[in-house]
C-alpha cells in the first residue's frame, strides 16, 4: 500500500517549506496523554514563548478522541502554547459524567433496555422499535463540544494561514467505507482507495462525535455525506493507513501521538490465568484491536518505503508519485491499564458496579479488565497521571524532537 503517494502540487508551508503534520491517535481517555506529549513539545521548541512563534502542525489528522484534541487545536491554531493549556484545563477538569451519563438511573434504563430486547424482542416485536443504540449515552460530550469549540475560529485560521488542512475520520456503518472529513486552505482533491473515502467540507461537533463513537459503547451518529446520510462510529475501526490523511493533505514529516504502550503490540511474558476470561477482558481486548493496531502497521510499512525510496537515485525517483516522509512517533511508556485501575474507585458507584457486572476486578491477574477501564475513565486523577506521562515522554526525547523541527526541507 503505497501511503507516500501525493500530488506534487499539493499546497506548501511550515518550517522550511517542509509542513509537519500531527496525526492524534484514538483511545478514549487515553487522548490526555497526547495534550501532555504536546505540552512537552511545545516547551521543547519554544521554552521563552515567542510571540512570533508559529503554529508548528499546520496538518492536524484525528482520530476518535484525537480528534476532538485536533479540533481543539484547530480552533486556536494562531496561538499554539494558548490551545495546548486550554486543552490541559480542559481535560483536568473532566469528570465521568462530563462525557457519559453515569447516574444509576441512566444505566439501569440502558441496562433494562438492553435486557428486554435480547430476551422479549422475539416475543414482542413492538420492543424491537425501542431497542438501545448503545451502552451509554454520550450525550454530555456533544453539549460539552458545543460550549467548548467554536469552528468559526477554525475557519479564520484557515483562511488567515495559521492552519492549512485538518482531518477527521469515522467509519460509516451501511457502506462499510473508512471516510475522512476535511477541510483545507486551499483546494486538494478528494482521494480514493479501497474501501476508503475523502470527503471535503466544513467540520462541526456532529463529526467529532462520528468520529469518537465507540462502537455498541456509544451511539452512532447520522452524518449527511453527498446528499445521503451515513450513519458513522469510531474512526479507528479499520484504520489501515492512519498516516494517509496527513500525507495526503501535504504532510512532508508526521508526528504522531499514540496511546498504546509501546510493547502493547507485542508478546510479552504476563502470567495467564486459564479461567475463561470476563466480558471486560475481551471487551478491552477488541478496542486495544480497534486503536492499537493499525499505528504501528502503518508506521512499519512507512518505513519500509522510505528506505526503497532511499535505493533509488534522485533522478529516477523524480517521476515516481512517491517521496521520502520522516515521521516522529511518540507513545506511553507505561501501560495505561495499569494506571487505570490505580484510580478505578475515582469512578462514579454506579459505573464501577457496571464494571463489576461486566467483569472488572481489583485484583492484580491478568484479566482484570483494565483495558476497558483505561478507554472509559475520565476522572482526574488519572487523567493527571496521564498528561504527566506524557509530558515525561515527551522530555525524554529532547533531542530527537529538536532534531525532527530542524530538519532540512525534503
Amino acid at each position: 500500500m503505497r501511503i507516500n503517494r501525493v500530488r506534487r502540487d499539493a499546497m506548501h508551508g511550515g518550517s522550511g517549506g517542509a509542513p509537519v503534520g500531527l496525526v492524534l491517535m484514538g483511545g478514549g481517555a487515553r487522548a490526555a496523554y497526547q495534550v501532555g506529549v504536546l505540552s512537552g513539545i511545545l516547551d521543547i521548541i519554544d521554552p521563552d514563548r515567542s510571540p512570533k512563534f508559529r503554529n508548528p502542525f499546520p496538518i492536524l489528522s484525528g482520530t476518535s478522541a484525537g480528534a476532538i484534541n485536533a479540533a481543539a487545536l484547530a480552533c486556536r491554531a494562531n496561538d499554539c502554547h494558548l490551545a495546548v493549556d486550554r486543552l490541559v484545563l480542559l481535560w483536568e477538569s473532566l469528570r465521568t459524567e462530563s462525557i457519559y451519563r453515569s447516574d444509576a438511573l441512566s444505566l439501569l434504563s440502558t441496562g433494562w433496555r438492553w435486557l428486554s430486547m435480547l430476551a422479549l424482542g422475539w416475543l414482542w416485536p413492538d420492543l424491537r422499535g425501542r431497542r438501545p443504540s448503545s451502552l451509554l449515552d454520550n450525550s454530555p460530550l456533544a453539549e460539552l463540544l458545543h460550549e467548548t469549540l467554536d469552528f468559526d475560529r477554525l475557519n479564520d485560521n484557515l483562511d488567515q494561514g495559521n492552519l492549512l488542512a485538518i482531518a477527521i475520520t469515522a467509519a460509516a456503518f451501511v457502506s462499510g467505507e473508512h471516510l475522512t472529513f476535511y477541510n483545507a486552505r486551499h483546494v486538494i482533491e478528494p482521494w480514493t482507495r479501497s474501501l476508503r473515502r475523502a470527503v471535503p467540507g466544513p467540520l462541526g461537533v456532529e463529526h467529532l462525535m462520528a468520529s469518537s463513537a465507540i462502537p455498541f459503547v456509544f451511539p452512532a451518529q447520522a452524518i449527511l455525506v453527498n446528499g445521503k446520510t451515513e450513519w458513522c462510529g469510531d474512526g479507528s475501526m479499520r484504520q489501515l493507513a492512519p498516516l494517509s490523511p496527513a500525507i495526503h493533505l501535504g504532510a512532508k514529516r508526521v508526528l504522531v501521538i499514540g496511546t498504546g504502550h509501546r510493547d502493547d503490540t507485542h508478546a510479552e511474558e504476563r502470567r495467564v490465568d486459564s479461567q475463561y476470561p470476563p466480558l471486560a477482558q475481551v471487551g478491552g481486548q477488541i478496542l486495544s484491536s480497534i486503536f492499537l493496531d493499525g499505528l504501528s502497521m502503518d508506521v512499519e510499512r512507512l518505513e519500509r518505503i522510505n528506505d526503497l525510496l532511499a535505493l533509488i537515485p534522485p533522478e529516477s525517483g523524480q517521476s515516481l508519485p512517491l517521496r521520502t516522509v520522516s515521521a516522529l512517533t511518540i507513545t506511553p511508556s507505561q501501560r495505561l491499564d495499569k494506571i487505570a485501575m490505580e484510580f478505578l474507585h475515582q469512578m462514579p458507584r454506579a459505573v464501577r458496579t457496571l464494571f463489576r457486572v461486566l467483569g472488572v476486578s481489583s485484583g492484580s491477574g491478568a484479566t482484570t479488565g483494565g483495558a476497558l477501564v483505561s478507554y472509559l475513565l475520565f476522572e482526574p486523577g488519572y487523567i493527571r497521571e496521564l498528561i504527566r506521562l506524557g509530558r515525561a515522554d515527551s522530555m525524554e526525547r529532547i533531542e530527537e524532537v529538536k532534531a525532527f523541527f530542524k530538519e532540512s526541507p525534503l
